[in-house]
């Protein structure tokens, strides 16, 4: 690619808001995917294609796929919605919407596609409830991955506030068979073996430094919590995983079989998103909100992306660009991702609609995008260094 897309998941459809290699000049187009609340957009940077997952209890649940760049769309329904029992009931209604009786390959399984991965060939679709579908031939047709559906551990899992979502996934990019997936609220779980058999990864590296947490999320137990909110692939070969949960920032040096708390200089326990750096190990992102019941939104209403150089052993606050006054917003757990360019780009969406960007690393921010629908979702596709 020459230029650069973010790519916008909004609860009215997927945004593309596009530059070129310099990073200045930004346009917005959109919507896309047929006025569908969309929760996640990915692309292929090598081919241009991307893929928006989302839908809900009108439109059921489904796939979005473009293969122009976002110009034009192609809908894989995966589940029914209201709609189509309302079609299927009414001609007359069934003629205006272009409703042809096509059974969904899912039924009724789930309701949204909540989450999307694109790796090694293969796109990988989380849903809600918790499930995860995999898609060998570009998004055209999907295969439920059994071996996570029927874990020993599922009637033991517990929805979050959201509901019973699988919310992050994170692929080797050594090893297309090793993956991790994140659902809120039953942990994390570890594929070695290209999703036939998962180990559920929460186990604390040391217990005792948690004992003084209280709130009903914090780690007990000898395990860091189950509501975890997002997980990121530190770069470089090996398993360094980050981990944003409902408690507290978590760093695991050996793909999720222990986990070190990363919190202290933080203002708070709580947030959404997570970025790493897509070639320094050690530099990562995220941006705290004040807390689960008091508001979710920047400590003191100032904005500021959290920035660590060592692996989150310490934290700067970086505000320059950021309101610093009355600022309420959220920042959704896939609202925050970066770029490969050099300086990196990092980027994040508010549920008010504006997208910021930092083209030096975080130093500086920039309102790149305002006035668009409640963003669920940030991810940049574009040239690398």
């Amino acid at each position: 690619m020459d230029g650069f897309q973010v790519l916008v998941g909004t609860t009215k459809g997927a945004f593309l808001v596009c530059s070129d290699a310099a990073r200045k000049d930004w346009t917005v187009t959109g919507p896309h995917c047929g006025g569908w609340s969309i929760n996640h957009v990915v692309g292929d940077p090598a081919t241009g294609r991307l893929w928006a997952g989302g839908g809900g209890e009108w439109f059921g649940a489904g796939v979005w796929r473009s293969d122009d760049g976002g110009a034009t769309w192609t809908l894989a329904k995966l589940t029914k919605g209201t709609m189509d029992d309302w079609a299927a009931n009414d001609p007359g209604f069934a003629a205006m919407i272009g409703w042809t009786p096509d059974a969904p390959p899912f039924g009724d399984e789930f309701s949204q596609v909540w989450s999307l991965g694109f790796a090694h060939g293969v796109v990988y679709a989380g849903t809600k409830p918790a499930g995860l579908l995999a898609s060998h031939d570009g998004g055209v047709t999907w295969q439920r991955v059994n071996g996570l559906t029927d874990h020993p551990s599922r009637p033991d899992w517990n929805g979050g506030a959201a509901g019973l979502i699988l919310h992050s996934i994170v692929v080797s990019p050594e090893d297309p068979k090793k993956m991790w997936v994140g659902i809120s609220a039953a942990g994390v779980f570890a594929t070695e073996d290209g999703g036939t058999t998962w180990e559920r990864r929460n186990r604390l590296a040391n217990a005792e430094a948690c004992g003084h947490h209280h709130h009903p999320a914090a780690p007990k137990d000898g395990e860091t919590g189950y509501c975890v909110h997002n997980i990121a692939h530190g770069a470089g070969q090996g398993d360094l995983l980050y981990q944003q949960n409902h408690h507290g920032v978590w760093r695991s040096a050996d793909g999720g079989r222990s986990w070190e708390d990363m919190s202290e200089g933080l203002p708070s326990y709580f947030g959404f998103p997570i970025a790493a750096h897509p070639r320094d190990p050690q530099t990562l992102w995220n941006l705290p909100l004040n807390g689960d019941m008091e508001g979710r939104y920047p400590p003191d209403a100032a904005a500021a992306v959290w920035r660590s150089r060592d692996g989150g052993q310490n934290w700067q606050a970086m505000r320059d660009g950021l309101p610093q006054v009355s600022c309420y917003f959220t920042v959704l757990r896939q609202a925050m991702a970066t770029d490969r360019a050099d300086p990196v780009g990092v980027y994040f969406g508010t549920n008010s609609g504006s997208v910021f960007a930092s083209f030096d690393e975080g130093d500086t921010w920039h309102e790149i995008a305002r006035h668009l629908p409640t963003i669920q979702s940030i991810e940049v596709i574009g040239p690398e260094v």
